[in-house]
């Protein structure tokens, strides 16, 4: 297994970090395009956040059909902008740059001789690495991005020159295949015709297919008795394809594509389409990105062909891939994650920290133990423990949403105090929380712009965005929950600790006791604050909120 290396100029991997928070950019030198992002590591969480992507397309795998070799132009173009990815990390003070190469320097003769014409022209090295490392990152680029709750999913990358399939369950790949089939790859070696012929589309999927099965089933046989596994997909193809669909659709392309899906029969529509076009007749389509009309079909069939053989009926889009498995392999290699699983368990949770965290959220104040926590959260997850059953039925999914919108809820002071609820509400819309997808960001979002001023209503645009009914009642019924909890937590010093609810169904009636964390604390403000806000709560559950400090001293929730 190779090691990344980084440019001359900055660290190598055997050197200590330099930074507390270290800029680090990684370089995917891939068949079709070049892409780089740059990002600050934050250690204690551990996580890191963008801070610039640039991407060209260069076609490396537009190779000579003769010899095989790299063209000289393309070397050249290849070369240039990887010039200017270095310049760009250079003016962000990277301190290291960890570059890649995959399929087509691999297999081209004169492969090693481009990676050394790159080092002795900008002095930038370069990896090379084999199709199961790129595999083995992949994953860890996808597990930095989406939450697997340690269920099988199975993780398909289509490049421009290979397609990897990765079996994963947040530990470690039970899989890791590598296949000589990609969008560039297949288009140059078996399209000569637009709109392709019915004979060159038959024989792309035959070939497709046949070079998919045995990856397929290695996959497959590690798959235990029982396991019906999720497909995940990454790439320029995919994301193509997702973006597309969402756009004929839903009409807009959503904010973000991480956790978008699509079935086996939107692509199997879109490959009927795609074929009957001529590459202009692609290039015109809604969302079409420059270039990639080009060798969109022959992707899409890939896709399609790797989805019947896996017997999946749909793909959901992760936007983090080799790239971003790249720097998570940077940072476990140089002892910023001392347990890759810990990292890896936890994407949901580690990225609302991370906003937090951006946005100078204070969960760090004291309680009157002593004891460092954010109280508005552990509030606000009591209260729906002990509500479930009786005033609302939401599961797991719909409390690690109020969790988050519990954390962040009171970021908009980021921007201003006046009116803090409502910038919280933009601050989340468009803050990048990974592994939550377009509708549950959205939630989370409308969650924290009601836990103070007006409840949810229909004229507001922000509560129109969430088309059904069943998000709204979520919004509505949980930030009614959430407004409590602030309540609770009024001084910010942890003053109540903890909270008894007992709901009498024939009075319509929720005693709530309070227990004071100092005794002979007269919880005053939080009492006040409770009623002043009960209104909400008490219109949107029906019933009378009866709440009455507990005078004795109380331990903590655990």
């Amino acid at each position: 297994m190779l090691n990344p290396v980084s440019a001359n100029w900055g660290s190598t991997p055997t050197q200590p970090v330099k930074q507390k928070n270290p800029i680090i950019a990684a370089i995917d030198i891939g068949t079709n395009s070049l892409h780089i992002v740059i990002v600050r590591i934050e250690p204690t969480l551990p996580a890191f956040t963008m801070i610039a992507r640039e991407k060209e397309t260069v076609r490396l795998g537009d190779r000579n059909l003769e010899t095989g070799e790299l063209k000289p132009e393309v070397i050249r173009k290849a070369i240039a902008c990887l010039g200017r990815f270095q310049k760009l990390a250079k003016s962000l003070e990277a301190e290291s740059i960890i570059a890649v190469a995959t399929s087509a320097v691999r297999e081209a003769p004169n492969g090693q001789d481009f990676l050394q014409n790159i080092e002795s022209e900008i002095g930038l090295s370069v990896d090379l690495i084999s199709g199961q490392e790129e595999a083995r990152r992949i994953y860890l680029g996808v597990l930095s991005g989406m939450e697997f709750n340690h269920e099988p999913h199975i993780i398909i990358d289509i490049g421009g020159g290979s397609t990897e399939l990765i079996l994963g369950d947040s530990q470690d790949p039970r899989s890791l295949t590598s296949t000589k089939v990609g969008a560039v790859r297949l288009t140059g070696e078996l399209i000569n015709t637009d709109p392709i012929s019915s004979s060159e589309f038959q024989y792309l999927q035959a070939y497709a297919k046949g070079m998919l099965e045995r990856s397929v089933e290695d996959v497959l046989f590690k798959l235990k008795p029982g396991e019906s596994p999720k497909l995940v997909g990454t790439s320029g193809t995919i994301e193509t394809l997702a973006t597309i669909n969402a756009k004929e659709k839903m009409g807009v392309v959503p904010s973000t594509l991480n956790g978008y899906q699509f079935s086996l029969q939107d692509l199997r529509t879109w490959v009927t389409r795609l074929r009957r076009m001529t590459n202009v007749e692609r290039a015109a389509i809604p969302g079409m990105p420059e270039k990639r009309s080009e060798v969109i079909l022959a992707g899409a069939v890939i896709l399609q062909e790797a989805m019947t053989l896996l017997d999946v009926d749909s793909v959901s889009l992760c936007e983090r891939s080799l790239r971003e498995g790249v720097i998570v392999d940077w940072m476990l290699t140089h002892g910023f994650i001392d347990n890759k699983l810990r990292y890896q368990s936890s994407i949901r949770e580690r990225n609302v920290l991370k906003i937090a965290k951006k946005y100078y959220v204070n969960l760090e104040h004291s309680d009157a133990c002593g004891e460092h926590r954010d109280h508005i959260a552990k509030f606000a997850l009591s209260l729906f423990d002990q509500t479930q059953g009786q005033l609302h039925n939401w599961g797991q999914q719909e409390r690690q949403l109020l969790w988050a919108a519990a954390i962040l809820h009171n970021c908009g002071h980021y921007i201003s105090h006046s009116s803090h609820h409502k910038h919280s509400y933009y601050l989340i819309r468009n803050g990048e929380l990974l592994g939550y997808n377009e509708t549950e960001i959205e939630i989370i979002a409308n969650l924290a712009r009601y836990h103070r001023k007006s409840p949810p209503k229909k004229k507001h645009d922000n509560y129109r965005n969430l088309l059904h009914k069943e998000h709204r009642l979520i919004v509505s019924q949980l930030s009614a929950i959430l407004r409590l909890s602030v309540a609770l937590d009024r001084r910010q010093i942890g003053a109540i600790s903890q909270v008894q609810c007992e709901y009498i169904p024939h009075k319509h009636e929720l005693k709530m006791l309070l227990f004071p964390s100092i005794l002979g604390d007269d919880c005053a403000l939080e009492l006040w604050s409770l009623d002043y806000k009960k209104g909400v709560f008490e219109e949107e559950f029906g019933l009378k909120l009866d709440a009455s400090l507990v005078n004795t001293c109380s331990v903590n929730f655990s």
